[in-house]
């Protein structure tokens, strides 16, 4: 393997990595739930926003165990909570 190969496929993994996925993850997620419902349709938005709380989950967990933000992850479990009624009161009742 040569010298530029080499350093191709660390920079490669340097920026395609886990944390990328969830940061992406967590943004895309929870500014299409966001627009979705500022478009009138609460339904979807709430869908959206309820994938994005599984990166939400692992980020703020991470940081609870990683810098003692315990408080981010109990919000963040109150949310999940709060969404999982959303789209219970939309989509089955």
């Amino acid at each position: 393997m040569d010298e530029s190969s080499h350093t191709h496929e660390t920079k490669y993994r340097q920026y395609f990595n886990w944390n990328t996925i969830v940061q992406v993850g967590l943004v895309g997620f929870t500014t299409l739930g966001f627009l979705l419902t500022a478009l009138k349709l609460p339904e979807y938005g709430l869908l959206v926003a309820l994938i994005s709380e599984v990166f939400w989950l692992y980020s703020s967990y991470r940081a609870w165990k990683e810098a003692n933000q315990i408080g981010i992850f109990i919000t963040t479990i109150v949310i999940t909570l709060i969404l999982i009624m959303g789209v219970v009161n939309y989509w089955f009742l």
